[in-house]
């Protein structure tokens, strides 16, 4: 009982239950429409339509929320980002306790690709471009651009859980991170 307590008072809610809902929403979303591509195109469209309401969803939370849901919290410039992607390949990151710069890009990475994907998937749908190559061809483009997003994704997870001693998956179930230690940005 006294880990559960020490767990507790050690740890602090960062990502909300809409963060939560919405993430593990979209990978469910994103995983349904990449298998059924091609096969069950009904549940293809639905599930595309599922995931750029749930972006749309996002892109206001960011815009109008509070905390760790900001994008104003967690953007960073792309100096920032690039001086932090310098400091994971010396070992040297800093912990953050929301998204760290690497993270948000990848988010932002991660939203636009989903945008791009939904949109050329509804120009297939229209008199005026459906059967247009292009479309078709920038659609599977993305479908598998999300691809390799997803894993670099899961290798940053991976990465930063283990170089600052924390489940990363588990936090983004309970929403909990460790507490902020020195050096650590909040």
């Amino acid at each position: 009982m006294n880990a559960t307590v020490r767990t507790r008072e050690t740890s602090i809610n960062v990502w909300s239950y809409y963060v939560r809902l919405f993430h593990w929403a979209l990978v469910l979303s994103v995983a349904v429409a990449w298998l059924t591509s091609g096969e069950i195109m009904m549940v293809h469209k639905y599930a595309g339509y599922l995931a750029i309401a749930l972006v749309a969803s996002r892109l206001t939370a960011g815009l109008f929320g509070s905390g760790y849901t900001r994008f104003a919290q967690f953007v960073r410039s792309p100096r920032q980002t690039l001086n932090y992607l310098k400091d994971i390949a010396h070992k040297r990151e800093r912990r953050y306790i929301g998204h760290n710069p690497a993270g948000a890009a990848m988010v932002l990475a991660l939203l636009a690709c989903i945008c791009g994907i939904a949109l050329t998937g509804w120009m297939q749908t229209t008199d005026a471009y459906w059967g247009v190559a292009w479309v078709q061809l920038v659609h599977e483009l993305l479908g598998n651009a999300i691809l390799v997003l997803i894993a670099i994704h899961i290798a940053g997870v991976a990465l930063a859980s283990i170089r600052h001693g924390e489940n990363l998956v588990r936090s983004m179930i309970n929403g909990r991170k460790r507490s902020p230690d020195v050096g650590d940005i909040a």
